[in-house]
């Protein structure tokens, strides 16, 4: 009988990681540089033959709008598919608060619970961290995307 896991999947930009979870402690991480729509299935598929999987995570925004997309489709669907649970975190949880690049000279920002852009003279790029310990009660279960897409200026 293959170990129950939850799964969580950082997809806002390159790399993308997946974290298997057993009893919410890290046991396995995979990292690939390709493009979510092409890794996603590839790895889903890969785990889900290997492990029973009871749970998924994300990282629902702020950063690329298309992979935040493409992530939120895809787990959405194999959620309703295979009737397991999604639950989701802002990007902010997984790089310590710090910047996420937007556009041009533009990052996202959080201050308090509010998710803004803000100009920096350089944006510096976003390191993005899977947890040693899965945290439920960080995640909510309200998956929608956090697309955070403003005016641009």
């Amino acid at each position: 009988m293959p170990k129950s896991v939850d799964l969580l999947f950082i997809a806002l930009s390159s790399p993308i990681m997946v974290g298997v979870y057993e009893k919410q402690k890290l046991i396995e991480t995979v990292v690939s540089e390709e493009k979510s729509s092409e890794i996603l299935p590839k790895i889903y598929k890969e785990l889900s033959q290997k492990y029973n999987i009871e749970k998924l995570f994300y990282a629902n925004g702020p950063g690329s709008f298309m992979s935040i997309k493409i992530a939120y489709i895809f787990l959405k669907s194999i959620s309703v598919l295979k009737k397991i649970p999604l639950f989701a975190a802002d990007a902010f949880y997984f790089n310590q608060n710090q910047p996420i690049k937007a556009i041009g000279k533009l990052c996202f920002v959080k201050i308090s619970s509010e998710i803004k852009t803000q100009k920096f003279e350089i944006a510096s790029e976003a390191i993005f961290k899977l947890p040693e310990l899965l945290e439920y009660d960080e995640y909510s279960t309200i998956s929608a995307p956090l697309y955070c897409i403003g005016a641009v200026g």
